[in-house]
């Protein structure tokens, strides 16, 4: 069903309109307020929202400026009264679809806002599509070439294009959303909504609600019929979060959905069919609360059908300097600040942490310290004090790390990876150098596997250079791997094997 957000501060207008878009089949929505339509957005997936130009509080505007920058592609149709068309044309130059004039003429608006809904469909399966075909690997955005999450990858590529239910087991921050969404644009169902529920954000009243929808008058205040995330899902992907944190009486409703697939708003008189794809995420044991009576055993095992693992970073210490890389290249950009390099030391007490928070704690540490630094290289001084102290040393044995045979035994192809004639290249570490937490001084002249501006004093260039060099080591020259690993296609790993001189001439 068609949705639609109003946003006027004139309940007369708002009845009016719902009344004309519900007969012409549209599920309708309404706010008073620019403050208020944002938070019903936060909460529920609409198709287009009718925003006012002039309200109280935060003007059309300013709420126009706030759905673009949350929703990006999310069509917006400004109402304005006649005296201020010239207000509208402005908002549609920063990126309204429309605008009508108040009144709005019943079949004007009608007609209006189904090409908004043709505008926005069309867009949002023109960025699926993009995704899909982004360096052709739905996986791209997951970074890493260890072996950890190689073996993501592998799965996401395997288990992507079935039907069957996945459970994404993980620590907190660890990027199980990140893989949800690559399971789903790895999908057959990739160009339909991915819709995710945190099923740890709302208590269960409120949550069963959420996930199958109530019916107008089946409680006080449900005033209009109103689709679940189940139903917003169809054709597409849910994902629930927290799966461990559903409480025990939603249990058996959501297996009742996932085994019969039909949900039961609240209200409903008959059970509605949905065609969802299930994938749940969970940072807790999930055995463990089974046994503990605190999780549905029969609902465990639906779904647990398939599961993958999202490796926490201290197990992977050896991705994060490309991660920490990708990581400010857009907090520079999100903060519109450049740095030109990072220090051995500020990479050495990155590699030393423990990092409990996982990636999400790194992103915060980074940002910090970006913010924070007085230099454009950034050094241990802008680090917090947790960072700086704590050496757990006991987890540089739990790095997962390739075996020495893989650093020393290279197929010759190898060989014609040259740096002789890269001047630059002579003091490069190479992969056989030590790995992080071996030796005496585990950073000294590494760079860390590339990714982070200055790991070792130099440019961008030169740690991406060092990646790949490191990368192609680890993987015995083999270049397909190589690019499997660093989530790139092998055209764009060709192009930059070149652009670096890493290829003999004439071969």
């Amino acid at each position: 069903m068609k949705r639609l957000l109003v946003i006027d501060d004139e309940p007369g207008h708002r009845l009016m309109v719902r009344a004309v878009m519900e007969d012409s089949g549209w599920s309708v929505e309404e706010a008073g307020s620019g403050e208020e339509g944002l938070e019903l957005l936060a909460q529920d997936r609409v198709n287009v929202v009718l925003l006012d130009m002039r309200m109280p509080g935060m003007d059309g505007q300013e709420t126009l400026a706030r759905i673009q920058d949350m929703y990006p592609g999310l069509p917006v149709v400004m109402l304005t009264a006649f005296g201020t068309v010239g207000s509208a044309v402005v908002a549609m130059k920063k990126g309204a679809f429309d605008y009508l004039t108040k009144p709005a003429d019943n079949e004007e608006l009608t007609a209006v806002l189904e090409k908004a809904w043709d505008f926005g469909r069309l867009m949002e399966e023109n960025e699926n599509l993009r995704r899909r075909l982004s360096d052709d690997d739905p996986t791209a955005p997951i970074v890493g070439a260890s072996q950890a999450m190689c073996r993501v990858r592998d799965f996401i590529r395997q288990a992507g294009p079935s039907e069957a239910t996945i459970l994404i087991m993980g620590e907190s921050g660890t990027g199980k959303e990140l893989v949800a969404q690559a399971l789903h644009d790895a999908s057959n169902r990739a160009a339909q909504p991915l819709v995710k529920v945190n099923c740890a954000a709302l208590p269960g009243h409120l949550l069963e609600s959420e996930l199958f929808g109530y019916m107008k008058g089946a409680f006080t205040g449900a005033v209009r019929d109103k689709p679940g995330r189940f139903q917003l899902a169809r054709g597409g992907t849910l994902f629930l979060d927290e799966i461990g944190e559903l409480p025990l009486e939603l249990q058996s409703k959501l297996l009742r959905a996932l085994q019969e697939r039909v949900v039961e708003p609240l209200g409903a008189v008959r059970p509605v069919p949905v065609d969802v794809r299930i994938i749940a995420a969970t940072n807790r044991d999930l055995k463990r609360a089974v046994e503990a009576g605190e999780f549905r055993e029969d609902l465990f095992f639906r779904l647990n059908v398939l599961e993958v693992v999202s490796p926490p970073l201290r197990d992977r210490l050896e991705d994060l300097p490309t991660l920490a890389g990708r990581l400010l290249e857009r907090l520079c950009r999100k903060n519109k600040k450049g740095i030109r390099s990072v220090s051995p030391e500020f990479l050495d007490a990155l590699m030393r942490y423990a990092w409990p928070g996982n990636v999400r704690e790194l992103e915060n540490v980074l940002e910090r310290s970006l913010i924070l630094s007085r230099s454009d290289t950034l050094g241990p001084e802008s680090l917090p004090s947790q960072v700086l102290t704590d050496r757990p040393e006991r987890w540089q044995d739990r790095m997962v790390r390739p075996e020495r045979s893989e650093r020393f035994d290279r197929p010759e192809r190898f060989d014609r990876l040259d740096r002789s004639d890269r001047p630059d290249m002579a003091g490069a570490p190479r992969a056989d150098a030590g790995w992080p937490g071996e030796g005496d001084a585990p950073m000294a002249g590494w760079s860390g596997g590339g990714g982070v501006p200055g790991a070792y004093p130099g440019s961008l260039d030169d740690a991406e250079r060092d990646a790949l060099l490191r990368a192609l080591e680890v993987h015995g020259g083999h270049r397909e791997r190589t690019a499997d690993a660093l989530g790139i296609s092998r055209r764009t790993l060709q192009y930059k094997l070149k652009k670096f001189g890493l290829i003999r001439r004439g071969m």
